[in-house]
């Protein structure tokens, strides 16, 4: 994966470009609420592969909350999972280190350099 993107709008699409420039789409956009709140269906099967079928999709919520004058609180609550094929397997790596750390860590990397 080269970069994942998100459609800033309800309905828009949430997905990854390859390092060879395809796209692989993860899921859409169901709440957007800057600066405070977003929420995606993740459409992630266990083999990494996208469902399209929206029975099968998890949710993903993001709630953003200020901490300070120079901080901000960022939750992550992945919702749903056994709704997902290797739902066990896949919530195992999606929250160990590879999973939404190494994601809320560049999201952190990006928005320090903004």
């Amino acid at each position: 994966m080269e970069r994942a993107v998100m459609e800033p709008r309800v309905g828009g699409r949430w997905y990854e470009i390859g390092t060879d420039g395809t796209e692989c789409d993860w899921g859409t956009v169901l709440v957007w609420e800057p600066p405070h709140r977003l929420v995606v269906t993740w459409q992630v099967d266990g083999d990494w592969g996208y469902d399209p079928d929206p029975s099968h999709a998890s949710r993903v919520e993001v709630r953003f909350t200020a901490d300070g004058p120079d901080r901000t609180m960022v939750q992550l609550e992945h919702r749903n999972l056994e709704r997902l094929a290797s739902a066990e397997d896949l919530a195992a790596t999606v929250g160990g280190e590879g999973g939404w750390n190494r994601t809320l860590a560049a999201f952190s990397t990006a928005a320090e350099a903004v």
